[in-house]
C-alpha cells in the first residue's frame, strides 16, 4: 500500500486530491497549518492528519518524524502555496517562503523517509504561470493573466523540480500545471475555472503513476508542457 503525504491539504485542490487518493487506496496524510482543520478533513476523507506549516523548519522536521516513526512515505505531493499580488517585499517573501522554499522544507524533511520507499516519488505542484513557453503562447490562458511574484515563484518551483531530478536520481520528481480551477486560491473563492475534481484527477494519475517515465519533467494533463 502507497502512504503518500499531501501538504495544504485542509482544502480546495489539496483536499480534493487527498479524497481522491483514499479512493485509490492510498493511505494518505493530510498535512496542515492548522491541525484541528486537518482532522477534521481526515475524519470526513479516512485519512490521518499532521501539523505541517511548509513556512516553519520545525514543524516540516516534526511532521515527518511523525510519519517515520508511524510506517514511513512513499509518495509527497507539495500542494501548499498562496497567492498575493502586493508589488512589495514582504508579500513577495511570503510567496516564495511558502511557494518555493516551502518546498525545500519538506523535500529535504522527507528525503530520509523517501529513501527508504520502493517507489519514492515527488509530485510538485506547479504552474503554466511560470512556464515561458505558456506565458508566451496566445493559444494557453497563462498568455492573458499577470501574476508577477506568484509566477516567479512558480517557475522557482519548475528549477527545484528538475534540479531535485538531478541530484536525488533515487528519487522521482515531477511538476505539474493543475489546470486553472475554481478554488479559493488568493483567499476569495473562483467561480471560474474547471471543477477540483477535474484537476486533482492529474494530480492523482501522477502520484500514483510510481517510478515509471522520465524525472525532472512539467506536465499539464499528462502531456509535457514547455518550460
Amino acid at each position: 500500500m502507497t502512504t503518500t503525504l499531501v501538504t495544504g491539504a485542509s482544502r480546495g485542490l489539496g483536499k480534493e486530491t487527498a479524497r481522491q487518493l483514499v479512493a485509490a487506496g492510498h493511505t494518505v496524510w493530510v498535512g496542515a497549518r492548522d491541525l484541528r482543520a486537518g482532522t477534521a478533513v481526515a475524519e470526513e476523507l479516512g485519512a490521518r492528519a499532521v501539523q505541517l506549516d511548509v513556512t516553519d523548519d520545525a514543524s516540516a522536521a516534526a511532521a515527518f518524524a511523525h510519519l517515520d516513526a508511524a510506517g514511513g512515505l512513499d509518495v509527497l505531493v507539495n500542494n501548499a502555496g498562496i497567492a498575493m499580488w502586493g508589488l512589495n517585499g514582504p508579500d513577495a517573501l511570503a510567496v516564495f517562503d511558502t511557494n518555493a522554499v516551502g518546498i525545500v522544507r519538506t523535500t529535504e524533511a522527507a528525503l530520509p523517509l523517501l529513501r527508504r520507499s520502493a517507489n519514492p516519488l515527488v509530485v510538485n505542484i506547479g504552474s503554466a504561470l511560470g512556464s515561458f513557453a505558456a506565458t508566451h503562447d496566445p493559444a494557453k490562458p497563462a498568455s492573458t493573466v499577470n501574476a508577477i511574484v506568484y509566477g516567479a515563484s512558480k517557475a522557482a518551483v519548475s528549477m527545484l523540480t528538475a534540479q531535485y531530478a538531478r541530484a536525488v536520481p533515487e528519487v522521482h520528481f515531477v511538476v505539474l500545471e493543475p489546470g486553472y480551477t475554481a478554488t479559493e486560491l488568493g483567499g476569495a473563492p473562483n467561480p471560474h475555472g474547471r471543477p477540483v475534481e477535474v484537476s486533482a484527477a492529474t494530480v492523482v494519475a501522477a502520484a500514483s503513476a510510481g517510478p515509471e517515465g522520465p524525472s525532472g519533467v512539467f506536465l499539464e494533463d499528462g502531456e509535457p508542457l514547455g518550460w
